[in-house]
């Protein structure tokens, strides 16, 4: 990509209009290119560390044990969290609570296809179509 820009350039292209075209910024062709030697991507080998404020274990316990509590089993977050706070209680933000969740059921769902899941669930499979009347006649 750096040749290219450079080629372009060669040519007579501006150097704004070569990166746009690359689709890299400005900045980002001169974080590449600063000294003698071209830079590799640094995006793909960084380390990326977690948030300081992310729930502990012990904290995504807790949401977990709060909302399977009879009353608050059948609410969202959105209805949870301000309960929890009329009470006195804080323990995550709503969207916490809403990460805790999905983190905790959206997995199981996702490793088995439909057809296997509704055969576990006992639900034959059909495929043929109700009978509707015929509205387009």
């Amino acid at each position: 990509m750096i040749e290219d820009i450079g080629k372009a350039r060669g040519e007579g292209a501006r150097l704004v209009a070569a990166c746009e075209v690359a689709g890299i910024s400005l900045r980002t062709y001169r974080r590449w290119t600063q000294g003698d030697d071209v830079r590799a991507d640094g995006r793909l080998t960084a380390v990326h560390l977690p948030p300081a404020h992310r729930l502990s274990e012990a904290e995504c316990a807790e949401v977990l044990r709060v909302c399977g509590e009879p009353r608050f089993a059948s609410l969202p977050p959105s209805q949870i969290v301000p309960r929890l706070a009329d009470e006195g209680v804080y323990l995550a933000s709503e969207s916490s609570f809403y990460r805790v969740l999905h983190a905790d059921n959206g997995s199981p769902m996702k490793s088995a296809t439909l057809l296997a899941t509704l055969q576990w669930l006992g639900v034959t499979p059909s495929h043929s179509r109700p009978r509707v009347s015929n509205d387009n006649a």
